[in-house]
């Protein structure tokens, strides 16, 4: 199974304050078989929240760890991509759906990405299978 991790996720396991950090850190452990993706909007989400709520030396840690592992692959949107994300705003406006989230959700279609770890009702909803604080689908 492939997963789409995404910036909710990334702040749970980094931040042990964060509500789903204990959730987090074992579902992170269960996928570390699985090949597992995000997108570089994940990523300056993530590390923009990070720096936010822990610093940016410990942002800028997380940063470097991200693009140094072999285990997540980023992947990145093209102008396409981007234009059918701001399509899915529209489609999604009256949801408080991010931007990115909706390049998350080209990104996964066109990957055929199925699955989420997420802690965002949103995936869900777009019709993606989500890996949340009550499961780990296999």
């Amino acid at each position: 199974m492939m997963v789409f991790i995404d910036t909710g996720a990334l702040l749970a396991r980094y931040l042990q304050k964060d509500a789903h950090h204990t959730r987090a850190t074992a579902v992170w452990k269960k996928l570390a078989s699985q090949p597992m993706f995000t997108s570089n909007h994940v990523i300056d989400e993530a590390v923009t929240l990070l720096a936010r709520y822990a610093g940016n030396h410990f942002a800028a840690d997380r940063a470097e760890n991200i693009y140094a592992s072999q285990a997540l692959e980023i992947l990145y949107s093209t102008r396409d991509d981007e234009l059918e994300a701001i399509r899915l705003l529209r489609k999604y406006a009256d949801q408080g759906v991010s931007f990115t989230d909706c390049v998350s959700f080209v990104l996964m279609k066109r990957c055929r990405i199925a699955t989420a770890f997420t802690f965002d009702h949103h995936f869900e909803r777009a019709g993606f299978r989500a890996l949340g604080p009550g499961e780990t689908r296999r």
